[in-house]
């Protein structure tokens, strides 16, 4: 192996590379790195398959880029001998790499990650390659005694390792920031660096003898196989690319599964009605089930019973069997069936009463009785404002006091229902913002440039003791309509003071915090005198701006715009929100002296699919900047709409679910600080 034989007897047999062949070989260990890393990146994002799938994943990939990388690499090596392979040793070649692919994979993915354990995966990765290169070169079946440099062995296994340590070592230090590709690139490229320069320098000390007398018959270059060549590339070009795209199409499934359906009963989720709320805009009735006491039964009969019974539930609710009517599970607590035919409300009527009248009757939790404690409400569209209201309309049944919980079925009655609640939201605001069940979350702002975040908005939220977390879609109306809202957004402005005195103490620059200012209270002397007592109680480095709406206009635009020069004076930016959505959007756009251009989300939404779309918000955009305005786009979800908006526009601020949902204020500074605040 290393014994050099007698140069009276064996001459050394010199050979070259076709480099376009050698460059063919690191691009297949480069994209092979690639996908493993890629697929590996999906553990951290997603607990819906086993992280072992992902670990096999990126294990399958890598192995196979380090074989056919060799093989490849190989057949660049012209030299003046025929030469086969033993199928045996090539097949069992790629056990080592794919061995120590995953065994490294899997010492990265281990929570208690430590520099020895970085230490350990580089070693054994670095031996896999290495092994897999030197069981290779032993397959190789030919008239020449192959020889070994042991230096240069040892340094070719030495490199292996230490490249290996710093690809791991940036693997599982930048898992946040892993989501952006090209970081992702950049790690493969020094996967592919390892492998590739273990197996060039192996091979720069490997000598090939043959007899003297071998030299005077034979003085053709060995030329290689192109057909196995080919077949070997496309081969593993095929297997990769099938697996990064099964990866990718788990990947999108993944994600749709744990954003649109319950994971316990898998029915569809309340983020899945509400999109096809907005899809169909003809949804005549909803059919709500509210269970309670479910926490009860969890701490009464365990856990395990629990989720029975809300198997049961659901079981018991799929039996219903009427044409577009639909099942969701809206809440822990709340299952809801939504139809869009007019036709069906006697018959949904009908079926709630006999769920309701079997449940009455219910024997669960093994041998033991079970009370079920449930009410079902049904709403209609004839009894809405708007088709949105239809669940929270169906929501109020629950909370008045005529409803028992004993397997009625009720239909709401806005002259009953909504007044009770109403007047309930509006009388408990005082104790919400004494007893801190109000709260405020914080959604960033990304430049379109750089990634870093320019600031946050300030969003309410609200935890009531009797109905739970209520969607500002619903509170904050009730409180406009009883003259709450400016109370409200008092309570807002000065809590964000608050976090803003706590927050400049842990960041090295002032964040910008927007906050919503409703309707007429833009022009009420009350908010310029609240925000004139603000700026001199707390005297800090405030960046906050005032986002208006054009209703605020709807009045009196001049008695709003001199409103809003008054807050410029005060030092304070000024958006108009919702842009597109009014119809004087540009005659109001020319008089106001705002800051800032926020595109509404309904914009966004089918681009760039939709060519239309696209054009109107190329041209919203065009138009903000030139006016000299800062444009924040809203409602970006997707890496397409991303992708897309970069390529049309500069210097803007994205701000949606893409990067970040609202966060509470705890998790806000670190979240900041891993984006680089600037």
């Amino acid at each position: 192996m290393f014994k050099q034989p007698d140069p009276n007897y064996y001459v050394v047999l010199e050979g070259h590379y076709q480099w376009l062949i050698v460059l063919i070989s690191i691009a297949i260990v480069w994209f092979a790195a690639y996908v493993a890393i890629t697929s590996n990146q999906r553990i951290v994002q997603h607990s819906f398959f086993s992280k072992s799938i992902w670990i096999l994943f990126s294990s399958i990939a890598m192995g196979i880029g380090i074989w056919a990388m060799h093989f490849i690499g190989m057949s660049a090596f012209m030299m003046p001998l025929k030469m086969s392979y033993n199928h045996l040793l090539t097949i069992l070649s790629i056990v080592p790499a794919f061995g120590a692919s995953f065994l490294a994979f899997y010492l990265v993915n281990r929570n208690n990650r430590s520099p020895w354990l970085n230490i350990g995966s580089a070693i054994v990765m670095g031996l896999g390659i290495s092994s897999m290169h030197y069981i290779g070169m032993e397959s190789m079946v030919m008239e020449a005694k192959m020889v070994y440099t042991l230096e240069i062995f040892v340094l070719s296994i030495i490199i292996a390792i230490v490249v290996s340590f710093i690809a791991i070592y940036i693997l599982s230090s930048l898992q946040e920031r892993r989501k952006h590709a090209w970081v992702n690139a950049g790690i493969a490229v020094l996967l592919a660096l390892a492998v590739s320069s273990m197996h060039y320098v192996g091979m720069f000390g490997t000598k090939f003898y043959v007899p003297t007398e071998y030299m005077s018959s034979h003085h053709q270059a060995w030329h290689m196989d192109m057909n196995l060549l080919i077949a070997g590339v496309f081969v593993s070009v095929f297997i990769l690319l099938l697996l990064f795209l099964v990866s990718i199409f788990l990947d999108r499934y993944i994600d749709y599964r744990v954003r649109f359906f319950d994971l316990e009963t898998r029915l569809p989720n309340g983020r899945y009605y509400e999109r096809e709320l907005q899809k169909n805009r003809n949804s005549q009735a909803i059919a709500v089930w509210q269970i309670n006491d479910l926490d009860k039964v969890n701490n009464e009969y365990g856990y395990e019973t629990g989720d029975k019974l809300v198997q049961f539930i659901a079981k018991t609710l799929r039996m219903v069997r009427i044409p577009s009517v639909t099942l969701y599970r809206m809440e822990p607590n709340r299952f809801a069936f939504l139809t869009h035919r007019d036709d069906q409300l006697s018959l949904l009527h009908e079926e709630m009463a006999y769920i309701a009248k079997r449940w009455k009757r219910l024997t669960f939790a093994d041998s033991e009785l079970l009370e079920l404690k449930s009410s079902c409400s049904i709403a209609c569209i004839e009894d809405s404002v708007d088709v949105n209201k239809l669940y929270n309309d169906a929501l109020t049944v629950f909370e008045h006091p005529s409803t028992m919980f004993q397997q009625e079925v009720v239909r709401y009655d806005p002259a009953i229902h909504r007044f009770s609640f109403d007047q309930k939201i509006s009388e408990d605001l005082d104790q919400a913002m004494e007893a801190d069940e109000l709260f405020l979350v914080y959604q960033p702002k990304v430049s379109s440039d750089d990634g870093k975040v320019k600031g946050v908005e300030a969003l309410v939220r609200w935890e009531h003791p009797t109905f739970g977390f209520l969607s500002p879609g619903v509170f904050i109306p009730i409180l406009e309509n009883n003259n709450r809202i400016c109370d409200l957004t008092d309570w807002v402005i000065e809590t964000v003071y608050q976090q803003l005195l706590e927050w400049n103490k842990e960041l090295r620059s002032s964040i910008s915090i927007a906050i919503n200012i409703p309707g007429d209270y833009v022009s009420s002397q009350r908010l310029l005198e609240k925000l004139t007592q603000m700026k001199t109680t707390y005297n800090i480095n405030a960046k906050i701006e005032l986002e208006v709406t054009e209703t605020s206009f709807v009045s009196s635009i001049e008695t709003a715009n001199h409103s809003i020069s008054q807050f410029r004076e005060l030092g304070f930016s000024v958006a108009l929100d919702d842009f597109g959505t009014g119809l004087s959007s540009l005659s109001y756009l020319k008089q106001m002296s705002i800051t800032t251009l926020k595109i509404d989300k309904s914009f966004v939404d089918r681009v760039p699919e939709s060519e239309k779309d696209a054009n109107i918000l190329k041209a919203i955009i065009n138009l903000g900047q030139s006016l000299g305005l800062q444009v924040v786009i809203e409602g970006v979800e997707t890496k397409t709409q991303v992708t897309y908006l970069q390529e049309i526009a500069s210097s803007f601020l994205f701000q949606g679910y893409y990067f970040s949902k609202p966060m509470e204020a705890a998790k806000v500074i670190e979240w900041i600080k891993t984006h680089e605040l600037n």
